[in-house]
């Protein structure tokens, strides 16, 4: 490469390292979460970039785009130790809910997107996912077990109003007298409580409600999309009287933010009608962590330091340290008195009963009216 070239290389590439570090407009990020949009870990060069004119223009808000695809398979495994479950299913790709501590960002950049701003507004659907996992069902090697949904990003965030991917499995995994447990924020869970409820008489379904904070200013910036606390409280009571088991989920306890509230949150859930609870501390793996700290010093300054450093006090001088059985809940003294806090209060509010355990022996591929399988 010749001098020239790797002047205007280097000229280039500066040039293009400034605007991936620039902010989003206020503007054009009004209810979103991540405050930048930086290109994910696999794509070095990002081809939005100005022309060179530095001439003011207004640049339109970021709208919610939904791709859709059809995978091979819609079953994820895992054999994880510190994770309750060995098989998963995500109807969508990225959250339009725009959590700022989601610790499913990271997973955008194996599209080629940023796990920034990316991450809650170019969203992918899977329209033919109960069509897929019906063809892994009726293999004959298949054995039943409980089938999580709603671990990576939220299976009723809001463009589930139009696709209705959530409730075609739903139907599906009815059908099939196979166990599902699910973990959602979102207020659409209820319209499938017909069929909820239909599987929880079974044994066959329950489902885990995050909860975060009581604050409504906290939540409507930390997570601007979701709804807000008094409303899950209510997605707690709705599925609790219609014979649903509820597990209220402290996903996560923010260090300096939202870990005074562990024992106001428990209490609000036991009278609610939840009969289980779980919890995870903050988690900040990869991308996430200078997206959350951007947003930290952004939106409370004041709070940033402490915040940054009980999480450094956790996982040994870093933010975040992916060592199985710690990095759900982080280690040392800090992150042992949170959770005798949460241990006491769990018993305090009749929350320390484990979750009925879902049946796995009702599994059946149901057959057509000729008795031939059932393909779709």
């Amino acid at each position: 490469m010749g001098f020239v070239a790797i002047v205007l290389f280097l000229f280039y590439f500066g040039h293009m390292s400034e605007i991936l570090r620039r902010k989003i407009d206020e503007n054009r990020r009004k209810a979103r979460g991540a405050r930048s949009n930086a290109s994910g870990r696999y794509e070095p060069l990002r081809e939005e970039v100005q022309d060179g004119w530095d001439i003011p223009e207004d640049l339109a808000a970021f709208v919610t785009e939904v791709s859709e695809e059809r995978p091979r398979s819609v079953v994820s495994r895992n054999t994880s130790p510190d994770i309750p479950f060995d098989r998963s299913l995500n109807p969508y790709r990225g959250c339009e809910h725009g959590c700022t501590y989601c610790f499913a960002r990271p997973t955008h950049a194996y599209l080629g997107l940023s796990p920034g701003l990316d991450f809650e507004s170019k969203l992918v659907a899977r329209p033919k996912a109960a069509a897929v996992l019906e063809k892994e069902l009726q293999r004959k090697s298949y054995q039943p077990g409980v089938l999580a949904i709603g671990t990576n990003t939220d299976p009723y965030q809001p463009i589930e109003r139009r696709y209705r991917v959530m409730r075609s499995v739903l139907e599906l995994l009815q059908r099939y007298n196979h166990p599902v447990a699910i973990t959602t924020k979102g207020t659409l869970v209820e319209r499938d409580i017909d069929i909820l409820s239909d599987m929880a008489a079974k044994g066959l379904a329950q489902v885990g409600i995050s909860l975060t904070t009581m604050d409504v200013a906290l939540s409507r910036a930390m997570e601007p999309r979701c709804p807000l606390p008094n409303r899950r409280l209510e997605i707690i009571r709705r599925l609790t009287e219609a014979g649903i088991p509820v597990r209220a989920m402290l996903a996560p306890v923010v260090p300096g933010l939202t870990d005074h509230e562990v024992e106001a949150l428990l209490e609000a859930a036991s009278e609610a009608g939840a009969t289980g609870m779980a919890w995870i501390m903050l988690r900040l793996p990869m991308e996430v962590a200078p997206l959350f700290e951007e947003w930290l010093e952004a939106a409370y300054p004041g709070r940033a330091a402490k915040v940054l450093t009980r999480m450094r006090e956790m996982h040994g001088g870093s933010l975040y340290h992916a060592e199985f059985n710690k990095r759900m809940r982080g280690k040392g003294i800090y992150a042992e008195m949170i959770a005798q806090r949460v241990q006491k209060a769990r018993v305090r509010f009749g929350l320390d009963t484990e979750m009925p355990k879902l049946r796995c022996d009702l599994f059946e591929v149901p057959l057509a009216r000729d008795g031939q399988l059932a393909l779709f």
